[in-house]
C-alpha cells in the first residue's frame, strides 16, 4: 500500500492503526514506524536500516524482555515485494 508518507504495510494484520513504512536506502531496506495512537513515534524516530534495527532489537530482547520479539514487525520479504519495480 502507499500513501503520502510512502509504501507501507500493517504491523499487525487487521490493525490499520500501526504501519511500517519501507524504502530503499544506501544500506538496503529502511523502515519507519507510524502509530495512530502515538504520533510522536513517527516524529521522533528516523528511517533505520534492518541491521540497525536488528542490533537494537537484540539489546531490547536481552535486557528488557527475554520473551519479546521486537523484530516481528520488520519484514524484509514484505519490503521487497512492496518496492518491487521501484527505480534504484
Amino acid at each position: 500500500m502507499r500513501d503520502e508518507r510512502g509504501y507501507y504495510y500493517h504491523a499487525k494484520p487487521g490493525d490499520s492503526g500501526i504501519r511500517v513504512y519501507v524504502r530503499k536506502g544506501p544500506n538496503g531496506f529502511e523502515f519507519r514506524l507510524w502509530d495512530r495512537e502515538r504520533p510522536e513515534v513517527w516524529e521522533k524516530h528516523e528511517w533505520l536500516d534492518y541491521d540497525t534495527i536488528s542490533r537494537a532489537a537484540s539489546l531490547y530482547k536481552n535486557e528488557r524482555n527475554p520473551n519479546a520479539d521486537p523484530l516481528g514487525i520488520y519484514d524484509i520479504a514484505i519490503a521487497r515485494n512492496l518496492l518491487a519495480g521501484e527505480a534504484d
